[in-house]
């Protein structure tokens, strides 16, 4: 046959892989069933839709009976035609009984094996061979691994609507906050080992690892938590959106229902926690907030309840306008003793001193002036200490001086204030925490749901042979380098 023959029939093996559907074009089984359709009407197309069938499945038994069948059936007709053509006269037939003699070889040379020496060439040892073996990893043997995402987002309660806008400013909740140690934080926790017991206890990842893969990508049976971490960080990818603050989660899985199942346990886990240290941060603020509150309450009680009990003692209401009283008293005798002093130098100029109106006057500005010694002593003494007869005190009925107890009162008084400014200062302090605690409660809210694929996304199968193809020809041609510099050399 010749090469325009060849030609064409790999032209009608193009035509007819275009228009068969690909499901039965990339399985070899369902190519046989093409190749008995085909074979009614032309043979050789057959045996080419049998070859590619052998090369999608080499160790299939029935596939490589029915290519051998098809080759001998095309040998012993083209044996029957040369027979035939032995009779007759015509070139045209001889040449055509050649050109089915040489596509006979030619593709019975397609099945058999290349020559041993081919093999034992230095260019198929070091490229071709590695790279059908790892070509054959990547398409063939290589466990897909399905690929399930999910996208988060943390924030913070909208703080500005539900108070007054200068108590917003005060508290300086108006004012926004990284959210760039938050995701560290949520990131941190993906890949800890809290959450990887946590997802072993529930989904028990170690056993899927294991049983999924093939021998290059599963999990070792006896791993320990460390390498099982350290698979698991390698099969769980994060992404960080700095302007956003979008978390994407990429979580690889053998399986597309294991992939989404284990995504979503991240995902509700990763929500209780960065949840649950908002509401602790603020749970442990309020809480030192309100004890040190509650010991400023008890001190003013206890302010308020020594000015009671003073007050009850000294059977006072107000020791300062008591004291006030006093004082006034003590000014008006003065000032009555001054009259009195006046009018009796007035009687003494014009009277002798036995006038009734001199003794009279005498004996009232006596008796002033003892009393205002009296009112004198009452603020600055206690009583006893004095020889002169004191009289009761009505408002004073501990025995002890008005001077004393205004400082007494003054002293409770000062704690009293003191104590009522605490207390100013702790409701206000109090407020600030709640507002505070609030503005620490943050909400991890999913942006896309776990997904279900449907294809796999590894192994990158095209990216990995062409990558592995370049890397054995740099390092075939620094191999060239090497051995070419040392024949120079010697």
């Amino acid at each position: 046959m010749s090469q325009q023959a060849v030609d064409k029939i790999e032209q009608r093996f193009q035509d007819i892989g275009l228009k068969t559907d690909k499901a039965i074009w990339d399985n070899g089984e369902k190519l046989i069933n093409l190749a008995k359709q085909v074979e009614a009407n032309d043979i050789y197309l057959a045996r080419r839709i049998m070859q590619r069938a052998r090369n999608l499945k080499p160790q299939s038994e029935q596939i490589n009976k029915e290519l051998e069948r098809l080759s001998a059936k095309i040998a012993n007709k083209a044996k029957q035609t040369q027979t035939s053509s032995s009779t007759e006269t015509s070139n045209v037939n001889n040449k055509k009984n050649k050109h089915i003699l040489k596509a006979h070889n030619f593709y019975a040379e397609l099945s058999q094996k290349p020559h041993f020496k081919t093999y034992t060439q230095p260019w198929f040892l070091l490229l071709l061979v590695p790279f059908i073996l790892f070509a054959f990893y990547q398409l063939i043997w290589a466990a897909p691994r399905y690929e399930s995402r999910a996208q988060l987002i943390i924030q913070q309660p909208d703080g500005m609507a539900t108070m007054d806008p200068s108590m917003a400013i005060l508290s300086g909740l108006g004012v926004s906050s990284s959210s760039t140690a938050d995701t560290e934080i949520a990131k941190a926790y993906i890949h800890s080992e809290d959450m990887l017991n946590y997802l072993q206890a529930h989904s028990d990842i170690k056993q899927h690892y294991y049983e999924g893969g093939d021998i290059f990508s599963r999990l070792s049976e006896n791993a320990s938590i460390e390498d099982l971490l350290k698979y698991y960080q390698q099969h769980t990818t994060l992404e960080i959106d700095e302007n956003s603050g979008v978390i994407k989660i990429l979580v690889q899985g053998f399986t597309p229902e294991f992939a989404k199942q284990l995504t979503q346990t991240i995902v509700n886990r990763a929500e209780w926690y960065i949840n649950s240290i908002g509401h602790q941060l603020a749970d442990a603020q309020l809480k030192f907030i309100k004890t040190e509150h509650t010991k400023v309450e008890q001190r003013l009680r206890n302010a308020q309840s020594k000015i009671l009990a003073f007050q009850q003692k000294n059977n006072l209401l107000d020791p300062e306008a008591e004291g006030a009283a006093l004082q006034q008293i003590t000014y008006g005798l003065e000032s009555e003793i001054a009259t009195k002093s006046a009018q009796l130098k007035g009687l003494r100029s014009t009277m002798t001193d036995k006038a009734p109106q001199v003794v009279m006057l005498e004996a009232e500005l006596n008796a002033l002036k003892i009393q205002l010694e009296l009112e004198r002593e009452r603020l600055s003494q206690q009583q006893g200490t004095s020889n002169k007869p004191v009289k009761t005190n009505p408002v004073n009925t501990n025995d002890t001086a008005v001077s004393e107890v205004l400082a007494q009162f003054s002293d409770l008084k000062i704690e009293l204030e003191l104590a009522i400014k605490g207390y100013t200062a702790s409701e206000v302090s109090l407020d600030k925490a709640r507002i505070e605690a609030y503005r620490q409660l943050k909400y991890l809210i999913v942006v896309e749901a776990p997904t279900l694929p449907q294809d796999n996304q590894y192994p990158k199968t095209l990216y990995n042979i062409l990558l592995f193809a370049v890397l054995q020809l740099m390092l075939y041609g620094i191999g060239k380098i090497i051995l070419a510099t040392v024949k120079e050399l010697r």
